[in-house]
């Protein structure tokens, strides 16, 4: 006997094709050709051959190209820290204010996107160059009595992958913590634990999944974004992301940079599924 589909089965299928066809078309498709491409060989200024080499991924093994992937994981882990120190509190504690402020402060949050990326980290040039507005302001309060020289530093980059990223730790910390049913943490201080016994035992672990989000959020792209290097450190910090544009604008070694692509894929990927694991495995759950 035939089955025959029910019409609310029909229109789901009829719904989700076309996000089947872009999901092809638009991300699985161009993974599919950047992962055999890695696996080719350069040929010429512009040409590429079908023969099959791991030589691309060997390469990366080599101490330039090592050592940007080190960097690249060294000014993660310190712009995802500073991200968390000052993320963090910022988002819990504008879950609990009211709600003609929350739409205040989440309006400025979104007015620095509404102007391009590239404008705002060029403020922070003015900022940090010397004699900047930095400078001048250190110099008139008399902490200083030379001009700093922060421009083109690791500091300067820190800083600016923390300014870029910072609004993303914010929004997963506020989401999380906006659903926190606040009357466990005043249970809490009813049974005699003090304000900072009740955010410990109560109100940390609840908005773990929020904070690991924003961990996500922002230790992910600052591996990535080579622009905000390029600009604040010039050519004294080198990112993954730096190496990747260069072997494609420059060196023109199409199955190199996608090699480099694969590989940064790859720890991207499996950051997002140690995420998953641990917000899904009741991990995050028995901290409370």
């Amino acid at each position: 006997m035939k089955t025959r589909k029910s019409p609310a089965r029909g229109a789901v299928l009829n719904s989700a094709f076309p996000m089947f066809v872009f999901t092809l078309v638009f991300v699985l498709l161009p993974l599919i050709y950047m992962v055999v491409l890695s696996f080719m060989r350069r040929e010429g200024a512009w040409g590429v051959t079908a023969a099959f080499t791991i030589r691309n991924y060997a390469r990366i093994s080599e101490p330039v190209y090592a050592a940007a992937f080190i960097q690249s994981l060294r000014l993660a882990f310190a712009s995802t820290l500073l991200t968390i120190l000052l993320g963090y509190p910022f988002g819990y504690f504008m879950a609990r204010l009211g709600p003609a402020w929350k739409n205040r402060i989440m309006l400025l949050l979104i007015i620095p996107f509404w102007t391009s990326s590239l404008m705002r980290l060029y403020g922070w040039i003015n900022m940090f160059r010397a004699n900047g507005v930095l400078d001048a302001f250190l110099m008139i309060t008399g902490l200083i009595r030379e001009p700093l020289k922060l421009l083109y530093t690791y500091p300067a980059v820190v800083t600016g992958m923390v300014y870029a990223l910072l609004p993303f730790m914010i929004y997963s910390v506020y989401a999380s913590a906006e659903k926190l049913d606040w009357g466990l943490v005043e249970a809490a201080r009813n049974l005699g634990a003090s304000r900072i016994e009740a955010f410990i035992t109560v109100s940390f672990p609840l908005t773990m999944p929020g904070l690991f989000s924003g961990v996500i959020l922002s230790f992910v792209p600052s591996m990535g974004l080579f622009f905000i290097a390029d600009i604040l450190g010039g050519n004294k910090v080198v990112l993954v992301g730096s190496v990747i544009q260069e072997q494609l604008m420059k060196a023109h070694d199409w199955p190199y940079a996608a090699a480099l692509s694969v590989v940064l894929m790859g720890m991207t990927t499996f950051f997002i599924w140690l995420y998953r694991r641990l917000t899904h495995s009741g991990e995050l759950e028995g901290l409370v």
